[in-house]
């Protein structure tokens, strides 16, 4: 979902044809074409019970500061019914849709009117007009990066606001939290809905379309590859990274404006959830370029598993952190602050070191050095669909010696750091790293599994090689 990046094992390619890489990614990558009960059942429960996550957290901050078991005594005591819950719930205004339609249609003309400048003069930044990876039908897009520039402008714009304007209070989000969700909610079925039917109707690529058959699951995983409108308007791109982790700052800076209404004071905890995930974000769109390349952008379809995912759950989900420590203001203290921002600061390290050495040996083909010595790999061969043959290689020194995706331990390393800021007393707030752990456990299998198909008794040796998924000596 909305707002996890995701890449295959290190590895370079020597493609002999765009054509014979065109099937390779179809066959290897992607959705299914046919559906198993196992795979329809997890959709169907998704698509009912997802939505509702999101309600019943959001709803146990506003009416029972943030405790999850609460409700559940209510209901099963009686005090409450279902009814109760709900008409206590704030309904959608004219107010928060205005905010919202006014928030997306500012982000679509920063993403679609405004070409990148932030790439002629941030060294090392790679913004502007880019080029994604091969799709199954043999398409290269072009894209358009400039959610760095996009992020500086919101931003800025926002504490010119907050210190000079003062057209609308930095409490803003906060206070329309729920009823913005409604809207979230419309736009993300609504997106969702469109590009099925574009999918079926009108797509940009019919050569990049995956029809199961299966209503639900086409709707969930989605049919198109690259629903497009016009030249450069992205649904993927877009989605991922804009409305919503754009946001992602915003709706802490929110919070923290409503702490200091509140309390009179931000904690060193609500500055931490800031900080922490302020760093994450900005990491985001500096490598917006580099996400080009990851399995979202290149292997999932846009459905409601992207579409809506994006809009809510990556946004109500993510920030939860933040949302509770305005209702329960913890003070970490020095020492315990310095602790929870080290993890943090770690994490991202190996993160970002990771997937960089990665980058690094795919760039040049193994022709560079990893921690000072030339890296170790192992040379594999696997065949495409037509029965052409590939080589690659898959990396077995720095941090890819340590464990297949020791960036996903960094990563996280980090979603704990967020957690711990807001102290033992309630468990809404580790919702985050319990979902992370899962998720990037799941992928890790998923992955390895794809691996396995493709690379056969090539991938036993790397697993040899490298014994372990995640935590080095343990799993």
């Amino acid at each position: 979902m909305a707002g996890h990046q995701e890449k295959k094992p290190s590895e370079e390619r020597n493609r002999k044809s765009t054509q014979n890489d065109t099937r390779t990614s179809q066959v290897q990558w992607g959705r299914a074409w046919e559906v198993d009960w196992f795979s329809l059942a997890s959709i169907l429960f998704l698509l009912m019970f997802a939505p509702l996550i999101v309600y019943y957290f959001i709803m146990s901050c506003d009416q029972y500061q943030c405790s999850l078991i609460d409700p559940f005594i209510d209901l099963l005591t009686g005090n409450k019914h279902l009814s109760d819950i709900w008409n206590k719930t704030p309904t959608l205004t004219y107010r928060a849709a205005g905010i919202y339609t006014l928030w997306v249609a500012f982000q679509v003309v920063l993403y679609v009117f405004i070409p990148d400048f932030c790439h002629k003069f941030l060294p090392g930044y790679v913004g502007g007009v880019q080029e994604g990876a091969v799709t199954p039908a043999g398409v290269v897009n072009k894209y358009e990066i400039n959610g760095l520039q996009a992020w500086i402008i919101t931003h800025v714009l926002w504490f010119a606001n907050a210190y000079y304007f003062h057209c609308f209070s930095p409490t803003i989000i906060f206070d329309n939290w729920i009823p913005l969700l409604w809207c979230a909610n419309i736009l993300g079925y609504a997106v969702s809905t469109f590009a099925m039917i574009k999918g079926y109707f009108f797509p940009t690529n019919a050569e990049d379309c995956k029809f199961t058959g299966n209503f639900f699951y086409d709707y969930m995983m989605g049919i198109e590859f690259n629903p497009r409108i016009g030249k450069w308007f992205d649904f993927k791109l877009f989605f991922n990274g804009r409305p919503g982790i754009v946001a992602w700052t915003l709706i802490n800076l929110s919070y923290a404006a409503k702490q200091q209404e509140l309390y009179g004071q931000v904690t060193d905890s609500m500055i931490l959830v800031n900080v922490l995930q302020g760093i994450y974000v900005l990491d985001f769109f500096w490598n917006e370029a580099w996400y080009l390349k990851t399995i979202d952008i290149c292997h999932d379809h846009f459905g409601w598993y992207l579409g809506w995912g994006d809009c809510v759950w990556l946004p109500y989900l993510y920030t939860l952190q933040g949302l509770y420590l305005v209702y329960h203001p913890v003070q970490l203290g020095t020492a315990n602050a310095i602790g929870v921002l080290m993890l943090g600061l770690i994490g991202y390290y190996i993160f970002r070191m990771t997937n960089h050495q990665k980058d690094l040996f795919r760039r040049t083909n193994g022709n560079c050095k990893i921690w000072g010595k030339k890296p170790e790999y192992i040379e594999c061969s696997y065949m495409s669909g037509d029965g052409t043959k590939y080589h690659s290689k898959l990396m077995t020194s720095g941090f890819w010696g340590w464990a297949r995706h020791f960036n996903y331990t960094g990563d996280l390393m980090g979603s704990l750091a967020y957690c711990l800021t807001c102290g033992f007393d309630h468990i809404l707030p580790y919702f985050y790293i319990v979902y992370m752990t899962i998720l990037l456990t799941h992928r890790c299998i998923r992955d390895e599994h794809r691996c396995f198909s493709k690379y056969g008794k090539d991938w036993k040796r790397y697993t040899a090689a490298v014994p372990y998924r995640l935590i080095p000596g343990i799993f």
